[in-house]
């Protein structure tokens, strides 16, 4: 077997023998054709909440939305990040003002139920 009978995505074109040896073909996209991506991971998550005999409830966009998401760590990364955007012409927005900081919600359990580890005997 050639690559090329295989590595069909530089072809622009699926042969006739490739779709033939092709088994369970899907193509989808968004209804604007703007974000396949994101599209790709909501039916992603659809087909892991049915077993194909109902179609799950879930709302067709998320908080992001048609949006990207980066997550910088510091506030070094967030300015290079805010610099990227505007090389890159890209609208951003910081959702979090600002705040660097990961906060535990008061009702997360911060002591661990598991004994501690002593070490190993030297």
């Amino acid at each position: 077997m050639r690559a090329s009978e295989f590595i069909f995505e530089t072809q622009g074109k699926l042969t006739k023998r490739q779709g033939e040896s092709t088994r369970g073909l899907n193509l989808f996209w968004d209804p604007t054709r703007t974000d396949s991506d994101y599209t790709m991971h909501r039916v992603m998550m659809a087909a892991a909440a049915t077993d194909g005999t109902f179609v799950p409830e879930m709302n067709d966009h998320s908080w992001f939305g048609n949006d990207r998401t980066a997550h910088p760590y510091t506030k070094e990364e967030q300015e290079i990040m805010k610099k990227a955007y505007q090389a890159a012409g890209a609208g951003h927005k910081d959702v979090n003002n600002g705040d660097m900081h990961s906060k535990e919600l008061e009702s997360t359990n911060k002591i661990s139920p598991i004994k501690a580890f002593k070490g190993y005997a030297r």
